[in-house]
């Protein structure tokens, strides 16, 4: 036994140093401090963009390495190159956000490892994703009966809400290949993604043709949903969205969950970008109707600009979303109690599911909640706003967008999407502010996405001078 005892205890002198003391944490911290404030201070003069590769080693080594190397390598090869998703010059995909506070949640979740999986084994933690949930249901008139859970962005957040769907309507078996999904070209491919997760990657999708504003058109779905019932089909659920990833538009919501109660079908709605709008009262008209959604996806991370890591799905029929996620196991036995509310583990894919709840309940409690109103308005303005400066340059723009998102071209007379490709890679090339592009009907376009909360008025001037020093190297022929 003492031999086993002395061996245990030249190990923990070994391993002890997973266990930093006092002075040991205070070193550390403040190290980590120093490296944040200093990107903080730089990160509005930094470049939005730089192509360039990682050429220093990343590898693990087997022996230890200073906090103080590691913070350099993190600065050069993650901080310094690609897209700086903490910039306010990210113009180019929906921006996430980056609050502090909510780095300060992160902190403290990581140093208590709190789970938030089930009750049992933190009731404090689960009551906080609770209250965010809550508060979400609140804000998109859902009933308190719906069930919601708090995700690592809108992907899982889609694929529980779809896996939901396909349970309530028994979608399987021989039933897949007679099944139909009506949706926009417009809608993101996560979509597409978790339809093959779940196994109904040969459900029949029928992309509506959209109206001149990429919206989805009821009386055409109407129409495709007669057609299809008359061809012995299983039409089975409908996919709107509220804030495309392309042009931001919203679906006529209303009417499309009208159309869904009367034919029986599922309702689905993506808002993962534009969700938050509705908190404003001069876009709210546009969410009329989200209420009547069976499930409906919003991502924190986006219009609450928080960083990225969690989206939040809500559906109404909690016995579908049981059905999917739910099991038991015997060495869990000890958490299951009638008495407890439900744990977010029995409506997700997660087990093992990270507290995310408090990097968005923490900053709404520090904030308060008009704090964020003002911001997702400053963003619309900041949007028409870079419209107009675009238009004095000689682009076309493309419809008045219902949110933050827009998009532009140049009307070369000859080659406009050749131009339009070489000026794309102008501004990548520059990288000052980063923008990104798409195409629409077969014209090449820019895209602009305006949701960071650190984007001003500076920012958009800055953006608009980057485009017209590239647009003048394109005319006259100075771009590599």
């Amino acid at each position: 036994m003492q031999e086993l005892q002395d061996k245990i205890k030249a190990l923990n002198k070994v391993s002890g140093k997973l266990e930093p003391s006092q002075d040991q944490r205070q070193g550390l911290i403040t190290e980590a401090h120093s490296f944040a404030d200093s990107f903080l201070a730089k990160v509005a003069s930094m470049p939005t963009y730089s192509g360039a590769s990682v050429d220093r080693d990343m590898s693990i080594k087997a022996e230890a390495i200073p906090l103080s190397q590691l913070l350099d390598l993190f600065k050069t090869e993650v901080t310094e190159k690609g897209i700086q998703p903490a910039s306010a010059g990210h113009l180019g995909y929906i921006p996430g956000g980056g609050l502090y506070a909510s780095a300060l949640a992160d902190y403290l979740v990581g140093v208590t490892n709190e789970y938030a999986g089930v009750h049992f084994a933190s009731p404090g933690a689960v009551a906080i994703e609770h209250a965010v949930l809550d508060w979400l249901k609140a804000v998109f008139s859902f009933p308190t009966s719906a069930v919601g859970n708090l995700t690592s962005g809108g992907s899982i957040a889609n694929l529980i809400a779809l896996t939901a769907a396909r349970d309530k309507y028994g979608i399987k078996n021989e039933l897949i290949p007679k099944s139909v999904i009506y949706l926009s070209e417009q809608v993101h491919h996560c979509i597409q993604k978790a339809l093959r997760i779940i196994g109904l990657e040969d459900v029949i999708i029928r992309e509506i043709p959209l109206d001149e504003e990429f919206r989805l058109q009821p009386q055409v779905i109407a129409e495709a949903i007669a057609a299809d019932r008359a061809a012995g089909l299983n039409p089975f659920m409908v996919i709107a969205s509220a804030g495309t990833t392309d042009t931001g538009v919203v679906d006529p919501l209303k009417a499309l969950g009208e159309l869904c109660q009367a034919e029986g079908l599922w309702y689905h709605i993506d808002a993962a970008y534009g969700g938050f709008f509705i908190l404003l009262e001069q876009t709210k008209a546009l969410f009329d109707g989200i209420a009547l959604a069976d499930s409906l996806v919003v991502d924190p991370h986006k219009g609450l600009f928080i960083p990225y890591g969690v989206g939040a799905v809500l559906v109404k029929d909690k016995a579908a979303v049981m059905h999917s996620n739910h099991y038991t196991a015997n060495y869990m036995q000890d958490t299951i109690s009638d008495a407890h509310p439900l744990n977010p583990a029995d409506v997700s894919p997660e087990l093992s599911k990270h507290f995310r709840g408090l990097r968005v309940w923490l900053p709404l409690q520090l904030y308060g909640l008009e704090v964020f109103k003002a911001c997702l308005e400053e963003k619309l303005l900041l949007t028409h706003y870079m419209r107009q400066k675009l238009t004095d340059l000689g682009f076309e723009i493309g419809p008045e967008p219902d949110l933050s998102v827009s998009y532009f071209w140049y009307p070369h007379p000859t080659d406009p999407n050749g131009f339009n490709q070489r000026l794309m890679d102008a501004l990548m090339a520059d990288g000052d502010v980063f923008l990104s592009s798409t195409r629409l009907n077969g014209r090449f376009v820019i895209r602009i996405a305006l949701l960071s909360f650190r984007t001003k008025l500076e920012t958009v001037d800055r953006a608009v001078r980057m485009i017209e020093r590239c647009l003048r190297n394109v005319e006259f022929g100075n771009v590599e």
